[in-house]
């Protein structure tokens, strides 16, 4: 019945072409179709296999099946993919509403890590890719493919997907592995784009040691420009709203000022070519920290729920779309005479990613139990193995970049630039549907008390659950001080875990003397009083 329906609105638009309206028919179908999802994705809640991310991937492969048969084999998608849609609309809501979400507490706590996997990682896990995509693919004689594609496939596979790894881990269940998981995948992600734009603006064939020590200048310029820029924005949204303090009047203007500041953060790391994801992400985070305790008592619920609906409604999107676009005809007529020969660079990506992500998750997590004292916050064997599983999932980002390096003009004509893009099509496909699959069984085997076995510095309360952005760390710090007094570190572990402990100390201090007093925050902003809802909402507190 469903199949029928759609076969006649398809046919209805290629009808009425001609006259402007099969976008129109397209996209209600899209919406139509996320919608599905949606409730789909909800009688699925308590699946021990099934997510919402490969819910919307089940459900767009399905959907390009349907349409490619009611179209004779042209099309299997509603929309043409755009880079444009997605980093500039799509993107932008997801990561900045995981820096606003984030428990800062347990990310700041474990930022060291989460820096070696995400940063020195992802540079580890991009060696590995590119080296092997040399030795391998120069062998196989898949195309035409130049020294910079090669280092481009490193960058492309070695961003993971942060989506989809942070719906199968919960934030309260798992806490050390949420924050790890979470923090590697962004800082991941901004990490492989800062590299690919790297690549692609310098001259890689004659690179000598000048150009090198350029490389790593502009590598090490673009991510602190950006973390810098986030900043930034954040504490000037801070400062508006504490000073001209928008709520006395209309709550609407100020959600409004929050939300367009945050875009603005993005377009602005977009327009002087930064890392757009690492700016946004790091201006959720000043927002929640300072700007959010400025706003008025319904605005705070407001926003809260804004972001998070706007996070939720994007990775629908971006999962349904790949479904659709993975069954494209035309990226697959190119290779079709030799499909054994598209499995094997699939299957050797699949490998790459494999070793390159076992190389450092491993290796790392020894050096960081160096900094630990205590043996709750060491990463254990099976936690180490939960990591790099759950890292293993790509998605999205791996999709655009490899859209940018092998397309002209939306087409994929030369045989290397169609067998990567559909070699990326395939691992984004089986790593999503494969791993995420088995993630959660995997999870359940090697963690089955979680809340036991993994203890979190912030208790699981009901405040924490409806406002988990508003602890201070008091508790926390006079914890890690009393432990110092009782334990005397090794001179290696002394060093390596002094920074982190007394960085966070003397912020604190920092903030509560200089940096709150100005831009405001919990505790420095006066109450106004407002309307019903707000005295209502104080009642949470």
């Amino acid at each position: 019945m469903a199949i029928g329906i759609l076969s006649t609105l398809l046919a209805k638009s290629e009808t009425i072409l001609g006259s402007g309206h099969s976008s129109v028919v397209s996209m209600n179908l899209f919406v139509a179709l996320l919608c599905g999802c949606i409730v789909i994705g909800h009688l699925l809640e308590e699946s021990r296999w099934m997510n919402e991310s490969i819910t919307a991937l089940a459900i767009g492969l399905c959907t390009g099946i349907v349409i490619l048969l009611t179209t004779g084999g042209k099309s299997s998608h509603l929309l043409v993919f755009s880079e444009d849609l997605f980093f500039n609309y799509l993107l932008p809501p997801i990561i900045f509403n995981a820096g606003f979400q984030v428990k800062k507490k347990q990310f700041f706590r474990n930022f060291m890590t989460i820096m070696l996997f995400g940063a020195v990682g992802t540079l580890i896990s991009f060696a590995i890719i590119s080296l092997g995509a040399i030795h391998f693919f120069k062998k196989m004689s898949i195309g035409n493919l130049k020294i910079g594609d090669y280092l481009a496939i490193g960058a492309i596979f070695s961003a993971t997907d942060s989506v989809c790894t942070l719906q199968v881990l919960n934030q309260d269940d798992t806490p050390l592995l949420y924050s790890l998981v979470f923090g590697e995948g962004v800082v991941n992600d901004a990490t492989a784009v800062v590299l690919f734009k790297a690549i692609q603006s310098f001259d890689l064939p004659h690179i000598n040691t000048t150009i090198a020590l350029q490389f790593v200048g502009n590598f090490l310029y673009l991510f602190i420009s950006s973390t810098l820029l986030g900043v930034l924005a954040g504490l000037l949204s801070a400062y508006i709203i504490k000073k001209l303090y928008f709520g006395r009047h209309s709550t609407d203007r100020e959600v409004a000022l929050m939300i367009l500041m945050a875009y603005l953060s993005y377009m602005l790391a977009e327009f002087f070519y930064l890392s757009a994801i690492l700016t946004v992400f790091f201006c959720g985070i000043v927002m929640s920290h300072y700007t959010w305790h400025n706003v008025t008592e319904s605005s705070r619920v407001t926003t809260k729920h804004a972001f998070a609906t706007l996070s939720f409604v994007a990775e629908i999107f971006i999962f349904l779309y790949v479904g659709m676009d993975a069954l494209d005809i035309e990226k697959w007529r190119v290779v079709s005479d030799s499909p054994g020969k598209s499995v094997g660079v699939s299957a050797i990506l699949l490998g790459l990613i494999l070793v390159g992500r076992a190389a450092f998750v491993f290796p790392l997590s020894s050096i960081s139990n160096l900094t630990k004292k205590a043996p709750c916050d060491k990463i254990d064997f099976k936690q180490q193995v939960t990591i790099w599983w759950a890292g293993l999932m790509r998605g999205a980002v791996s999709m655009a970049l490899a859209y940018n390096q092998f397309t002209s003009l939306g087409h994929t004509q030369l045989r290397g630039n169609a067998m990567m893009i559909t070699s990326t099509i395939t691992v984004v496909l089986f790593s999503t549907v494969v791993f995420g699959l088995m993630t959660k069984p995997l999870i359940r085997i090697l963690l089955p008390s979680p809340k036991n076995r993994m203890l979190s510095s912030e208790p699981s309360t009901p405040k924490s659950h409806t406002v988990p952005l508003l602890t201070n760390g008091h508790d926390l710090e006079a914890y890690e001080s009393d432990r110092n007094l009782i334990t005397r570190p090794t001179s290696l572990r002394m060093f390596l875990s002094t920074p982190s402990n007394t960085v966070h100390y003397y912020w604190r201090k920092f903030d509560d003397a200089f940096m709150r007093p100005v831009f405001g925050g919990r505790g420095f902003v006066p109450f106004v009083p407002g309307s019903p809802i707000e005295q209502n909402d104080q009642q949470w507190q």
